[in-house]
């Protein structure tokens, strides 16, 4: 049977990303993330957003995952991004003994959704090396309305060979 572990979010930094350097050259990043749940008020019958906090770690991976390095150059709390990856469990024995385990995000890839502070747009089209993947096709890269931001839309791709003869 199949199995499948893969998490697509759009939120924000709750705390800056925190580095931290391996002996073998290798570095990670660790930061808080937030994204909002629509809840229904049951006694109002509003629309409420319910935050959900999640611990996210990005490493620096192969000859060219230099991904903890632009989140450590370029993301601070606030900061609102398009993380992709997957879920791992944390499992330790605190000092009194007891089995502590959380679940923690680990990110595969990422994108930037707002312009970087030094004015250069961030993102999918302006800055290159800030972009890390592209979401899917189709994917509107911007947040929900409650979220505020950009709310820019992928460009469909270019015309193919034998494209300009479809009537329609």
């Amino acid at each position: 049977m199949a199995n499948l572990n893969k998490v697509m979010l759009i939120g924000r930094l709750t705390r800056d990303p925190e580095v931290r350097m391996f002996s073998n050259g290798g570095k990670v990043a660790k930061f808080g993330f937030a994204v909002n749940n629509p809840k229904k008020n049951q006694q109002t019958g509003q629309w409420e957003s319910e935050p959900v906090f999640i611990d996210v770690e990005v490493f620096n991976r192969g000859e060219s995952g230099r991904k903890a390095d632009l989140v450590e150059q370029s993301l601070r709390k606030g900061s609102q991004v398009f993380l992709e990856g997957h879920l791992v469990l944390n499992q330790w024995t605190s000092q009194d003994g007891k089995k502590q385990s959380k679940l923690l995000v680990v990110v595969d890839n990422l994108e930037f959704l707002e312009p970087r502070s030094d004015g250069q747009a961030g993102g999918s089209r302006s800055s290159p090396p800030a972009r890390q993947s592209a979401p899917p096709s189709g994917y509107d890269s911007g947040p929900p309305d409650d979220m505020g931001g950009d709310t820019r839309q992928m460009e469909p791709p270019p015309p193919g060979p034998g494209d300009e003869a479809i009537p329609f």
